[in-house]
């Protein structure tokens, strides 16, 4: 039953200030970068004479390199402020969307997709934290907004994706970029000015955490998960040869819808019941059994739609629990451990899509998904052997948090 006090707290996390509103639509716009490529990736591949294994790259030139920019977010934002991080981001986003738009070849497509990636780190690693320092109300009124906004791109993506891609492949590009530049208006206007506060963090501090063996076994299991993750975003569009760009744009966003509803309201009732391990660990198996099925039925259509869809519920909770494990896994500040983790999954996980397309070309069009649900079964293997571990260290001593340790948890919410 509803309360007037629950009624109250909801309403309250929605009446906020100008300035988180610019940031949140700011964020939408952001997550829709995730998944906005998928409905276009045959037009791209047809248009620019391109094999599945080429667009593969917007991909992973857009996470390798927002992979590796996690490592600089913390160290430019501490010294320039969080604001300056924020539009630096948005203005490489409107920017390398738009030439992304404007590109006559898939190379330089994939070249300004990394610069996008690039833009979408700066941005996102300090979004949250500016919304929760310029909120009203609790840090937890701020995360739900910011959760929302979270899943409202994830979702949307595709769906705009679909509908601008079936005039242009080039559309969904201008438009991320038209939207962007709306953004990036309210955010001058509206966001006060936020100088750098804190220690100033170097660039050694998240390799000095990876030296702490829970961090690192979640950060490898993390590479294997978004092999996983990254095949079905890739290979799902080229393994569905009838369906259009709209349809596709309809299936990633039920994809998208599901895995933003349990990652919020799913993983913690599955966390509170079963508790963190054993729950991360059965999504994992599901979601390589879900591999598993998509691999042996390629050629039925609806198995690898309903895979795609069904898949978003095991990411959804897994992005949520794998999260709050990394931030208690290490005795180091929120943020410099989110950069490390951040750093080798997607680093290391970008290279799933070429990898998968690439078997796809050249061996079957199974092969990608078989390919998925080993790399994922090899993470099982990773995350049961460190179970011990890594409980010690959740059980363990406190790790020592900053003030801005919001800033950590959006950043492990990307997967």
């Amino acid at each position: 039953m509803t309360t007037p006090a629950t009624t109250d707290r909801f309403s309250d996390t929605f009446r906020q200030p100008r300035a988180v509103w610019a940031v949140a639509f700011a964020s939408v716009i952001a997550f829709m970068g995730i998944g906005l490529v998928d409905p276009i990736l045959k037009q791209i591949a047809e248009k620019l004479e391109a094999s599945p294994s080429q667009v593969s790259l917007l991909f992973t030139s857009y996470m390798a390199v927002m992979g590796v920019a996690m490592l600089i977010t913390g160290v430019v934002s501490s010294r320039i402020g969080p604001k300056r991080t924020l539009l630096s981001g948005l203005v490489l986003i409107i920017v390398f969307a738009g030439l992304a738009g404007a590109s006559g070849s898939v190379s330089a497509v994939i070249a300004f997709r990394a610069g996008w990636g690039l833009g979408n780190a700066l941005f996102v690693a300090t979004a949250l934290a500016t919304i929760v320092q310029a909120s009203k109300g609790s840090v937890a009124q701020a995360i739900i907004l910011f959760e929302a906004a979270l899943g409202l791109g994830i979702a949307s993506g595709p769906l705009l994706g679909g509908l601008l891609g079936e005039h242009s492949w080039r559309a969904p590009f201008f438009g991320v970029s038209t939207l962007m530049t709306i953004a990036l208006v309210a955010t001058a206007v509206f966001l006060p000015a936020t100088p750098p506060t804190g220690r100033r963090t170097s660039l050694a501090d998240p390799f000095r955490a990876l030296a702490h063996p829970a961090l690192l076994l979640l950060a490898l299991t993390a590479i294997f998960y978004n092999l996983g993750f990254f095949t079905i975003l890739a290979a799902g569009p080229f393994a569905l040869p009838s369906a259009g760009i709209m349809q596709i744009g309809w299936i990633f966003f039920g994809w998208g819808v599901l895995l933003a509803f349990t990652s919020v309201v799913v993983a913690p009732v599955l966390q509170r019941r079963f508790g963190t391990m054993p729950t991360m660990i059965a999504c994992l198996i599901l979601f390589g059994c879900d591999l598993l099925v998509m691999a042996l039925f390629t050629q039925h259509e609806i198995v690898i739609v309903v895979g795609i869809i069904v898949a978003g519920a095991f990411l959804g909770v897994n992005n949520t629990l794998v999260t709050e494990a990394v931030m208690g896994a290490a005795p180091v500040e929120r943020p410099v451990a989110s950069s490390a983790y951040s750093f080798v999954r997607f680093a290391g996980g970008a290279v799933g899509p070429y990898v998968a397309l690439k078997l796809g070309e050249k061996v079957s069009i199974h092969a990608p998904f078989w390919f998925g649900a080993v790399a994922i079964f090899i993470g099982v293997a990773i995350v049961v052997a460190g179970t011990p571990t890594i409980r010690r260290a959740l059980h363990g001593t406190p790790a020592t948090h900053s003030t801005d340790e919001a800033e950590a948890v959006l950043v492990g919410d990307l997967d």
